[in-house]
Order: C-alpha cells, then sequence, then structure tokens
C-alpha cells in the first residue's frame, strides 16, 4: 500500500526543505523527494561554494595588499588545492546541518527521481509521485494531499557552445577546477559572470567576459553597473560589450578561440578556458507536467500570489517558477505556500521589498526599484547619493571605493529603491529592506542614528542626501 503524506516536496533545495520544516512545524507529515543531496544548488553547486571562493580570493587580495597596513608579507602565494578543500569542509558541515534539521522535524527523505502520475488506483487526482532510484529498485509510490515542486534549475548554454566540462563549462564545472587556468573567457556579464570575473581575477587569471547587451549587470541600476565595470577594469578584467557570440568558429584545440561580432565586426578571443554564464532554466523535464493541468509558459510553471498551479493542490516554487531566482526568495514563498495550503492566510510577496546581493570585489547589493525603472512608472523622483571615500570606517577598513544611492518619491516621500557598491554591502542591505517594507521615508532612515565609526553610516547619509542634507559631503 502507498503511503500517504500531507505535502510531499519534489526537491530538497533550499526552497524545498524550508517548506518541509515550516509544514513540519504547522504539523503535517511531510516527506522530501531529491535526486542528488539535500540544499540542491545553492549548498553544493551555487550560493555557498561559489562565496568560499570568492573569500578565499579576497582574502589573497587583501594579503597581497598588506603593506598599506604597515604589515609586510612576503612569497604570498595561493595553494588552491587548500582553497577548494575549505569550501568543500564548508559545504559538508551545512549538508550534515540540513540532515538534521530533517531529523528534527521527523521530514521524510526519498533519495530518487520523483515524478508526478496522473489519477490512478492510489488517487482520482494527479499528484501520487512514482519515486525512482539510480540502483535500479523498485519504484516507490507515495501519495500526498499536497504537491509542492521546488526542482530548481540549471545552468544554460547556447547553441554551439556545448558543454565538456573541461575546456567549456558552467558554473557547477568551475567550482570542481582542481587548477586554475592562466585566462579565461566568460560569455555573460550577469550576476554570475561578474562574480566569477572579480574572483579569478582576484586569484591572478587573466579575465575576458563578453557580454551581448551594452550593459553589464542589466538588472541593476544604471550607475551601480558603471560603477562595478570601472573597479573590475582596475583588476584588468577586459569588457567586451555588444558583442554575439558565433558559437560556429568555437574551437578547443590549445585552448579556447572563438569569434564574436562586434560593432559590425568580427573579433577573435583566445583563453585557456571558457565559462557561460548565460542564465538559468527551470528543471520541468520528465517530471509529470503532461500528467496534470499545470500551464508552463516560456519553460516555467505558472501560479498564482500563494504559488497555486491550476491543480489547486499543486503548489510551485523557487527557480521553476522563474522570477528573481534567489535562494532566499524560494525559501520565503515556499513558507507563503505552505501557509497557504494550511489556510494560515499569508501575505503574498511583495517582490519590491526583496534585496538582491552580488559577492564580487566589490559588492553590490539593491532593493526595490532602479532609477529608470522609477521615472518609467511614472514617480517624480528624488535621488541621493553618498561615497564611502567620505566614511572613516571605509578608510579605516582599506576599502573606500563605491557609494549608496537613494531613490525616494519626491511627492510622498517614500522609499522607492536602494542600491550600494563597496565594502559589505551585502550585509548592509538589510536595513534598506526593513526600510522598504516599513515604507519609510529617507528622513526617518537618516533620523536612525547610525554608531560612528560604522560603514552603515553611509546609509544615513545618503538618505540625507536625498534631500541636500548629508552632513560630511
Amino acid at each position: 500500500m502507498a503511503k500517504e503524506y500531507d505535502l510531499v516536496v519534489l526537491g530538497g533545495g533550499t526552497g524545498g526543505y524550508v517548506a518541509a520544516i515550516r509544514a513540519s512545524q504547522l504539523g503535517l507529515q511531510v516527506a522530501i523527494v531529491e535526486k542528488g543531496d539535500l540544499g540542491g544548488t545553492c549548498l553544493h553547486r551555487g550560493c555557498i561554494p561559489s562565496k568560499a571562493l570568492l573569500r578565499s580570493a579576497e582574502v589573497l587580495k587583501q594579503t597581497k595588499e598588506a603593506s598599506q597596513y604597515g604589515i609586510d608579507t612576503k612569497d604570498t602565494t595561493l595553494n588552491f588545492t587548500k582553497v577548494q578543500e575549505r569550501k568543500d569542509s564548508i559545504v559538508s558541515t551545512l549538508h550534515q546541518g540540513v540532515q538534521g534539521l530533517m531529523k528534527k522535524g521527523e521530514i521524510d527523505v526519498f533519495e530518487g527521481f520523483g515524478r508526478i502520475l496522473g489519477p490512478s488506483i492510489f488517487s482520482p487526482m494527479p499528484g501520487t509521485i512514482s519515486i525512482e532510484y539510480a540502483n535500479g529498485d523498485e519504484n516507490t509510490m507515495i501519495v500526498p494531499k499536497n504537491v509542492l515542486i521546488a526542482t530548481g534549475s540549471k545552468p544554460k548554454s547556447l547553441p554551439g557552445l556545448e558543454i565538456d566540462g573541461t575546456n567549456v563549462m558552467t558554473s557547477d564545472e568551475a567550482l570542481q577546477m582542481e587548477e586554475l587556468p592562466k585566462s579565461i573567457i566568460i560569455v555573460g556579464g550577469g550576476v554570475i559572470g561578474i562574480e566569477w570575473a572579480s574572483m579569478l581575477a582576484d586569484f591572478g587569471v587573466e579575465v575576458t567576459v563578453v557580454e551581448y547587451l551594452d550593459q553589464i549587470l542589466p538588472t541593476e541600476d544604471d550607475a551601480i553597473a558603471k560603477e562595478v565595470e570601472k573597479l573590475l577594469k582596475k583588476k584588468t578584467i577586459t569588457f567586451v560589450k555588444g558583442a554575439k557570440v558565433l558559437a560556429d568558429t568555437l574551437s578547443s584545440e590549445n585552448g579556447i578561440t572563438i569569434e564574436a561580432e562586434v560593432n559590425g565586426k568580427n573579433e577573435s578571443f583566445q583563453a585557456d578556458k571558457m565559462l557561460v554564464s548565460v542564465g538559468r532554466e527551470a528543471n520541468t523535464s520528465n517530471i509529470g507536467l503532461e500528467n496534470t493541468d499545470i500551464v508552463v509558459e516560456k519553460g516555467f510553471i505558472q501560479t498564482n500570489e500563494f504559488f497555486q498551479t491550476k491543480e489547486t493542490h499543486i503548489y510551485a516554487i523557487g527557480d521553476v517558477i522563474g522570477g528573481m531566482q534567489l535562494a532566499h526568495v524560494a525559501s520565503h514563498e515556499g513558507i507563503v505556500a505552505v501557509e497557504h495550503m494550511t489556510d494560515k492566510d499569508p501575505l503574498p510577496l511583495d517582490y519590491e521589498n526583496i534585496p538582491t546581493c552580488i559577492y564580487s570585489n566589490p559588492e553590490v547589493a539593491s532593493v526595490g526599484l532602479t532609477e529608470k525603472q522609477a521615472k518609467e512608472k511614472g514617480f517624480d523622483i528624488k535621488v541621493g547619493k553618498f561615497p564611502f571615500k567620505a566614511i572613516g570606517k571605509a578608510l579605516v577598513h582599506g576599502d573606500s571605493e563605491g557609494f549608496v544611492k537613494v531613490i525616494a518619491d519626491k511627492k510622498t516621500d517614500d522609499l522607492l529603491g536602494c542600491h550600494m557598491i563597496g565594502p559589505h554591502v551585502t550585509d548592509m542591505i538589510s536595513e534598506a529592506g526593513l526600510a522598504k517594507v516599513l515604507d519609510a521615508t529617507p528622513w526617518e532612515i537618516a533620523h536612525s542614528i547610525h554608531p560612528h565609526p560604522t560603514l552603515a553610516e553611509v546609509m544615513g547619509e545618503a538618505a540625507l542626501a536625498v534631500d541636500g542634507k548629508q552632513i560630511h559631503g
């Protein structure tokens, strides 16, 4: 007899396991079906391992620059094997933690590939889950009252740029490199491409970023994107924008050679390796969606504001539904979905209140509307901008590049957006995120006293600058 559950979660990534924990807290009997390791892309192939490598790159950069702090270091070298060992150790520790959370919540974990079945002897509605095992064991059938699809995404490629895992890689394969190349071409100047460009440059790799659009980081405020490019060029990173990669020119003999059409002319690029970073696509294949009435558009599952699909007992969250495709977004989508299926009347997520972070060096963080978006929505805006170079703690820290930009509605004084580039801004953006949730004004931010000396003082000054009242600038 098939085992019954209140909720079965397809996918044990950040969104899936957080949703499972919340469901367990609400008294549901929960199971997760995961073909890989609990924690999913974020823990094993994304957020955590990449940030571990970025931290090592940052420490290497700081060590090489230690003389400016009055500390003499000689013969600083990089042991990339130990860098990778540290990364793997962090991932292992967190993986064990997630496994412990499943035991604590009495959540059953099935290590196999889950597929949604149509109506059958097990259930008059689609939703029975058939679990296939890699070792060939007989399939397990489990019958849930509700299903949550949290199958995530995988890196996209481009036609003709076949991923061989050695010469042409996605971020998945790059994370497993045993040694660094001397040079690399990164196709794509979005978030992942920029993080890798920054990291590899700090590790001493010669980096060329080839971007199809005329701006890197196209989702960021224009001023932020320009500042990122300016500061990364100081690391000797080369940017080629408005470039259409000609995949049929790819050659992987003696490294990588490829051409791109730039300003109507073909240019040739050569490097040891290539990293393809052109976005991610949802994992919707072969999970049984054809056995349901679930709607898929442009590769993503369609849901309502509470993440219900057209099959009202089947929900979907995270990368598989598109949107912001961030781990913290998937987690909160999962919580909303679970609370909705248990009649807890959750509030829909307001995506304009969700902070985003880029962990390059310099770091970038933002929440709310960009200046361009605010104008397109018809707001009459006022803008405050304040540089880190006027902040004492930034000078003490030895990293005073960048600024904070605050955008407000001139009519109501409401905060519309906040955009940061500089030291530790991924930690500081939460203040702006809270201000956005509370519908705060720049005046209220400025009159929240920021201790001195701290990097956070830049937030208060930028808020004052909205009305031209900044103190130190």
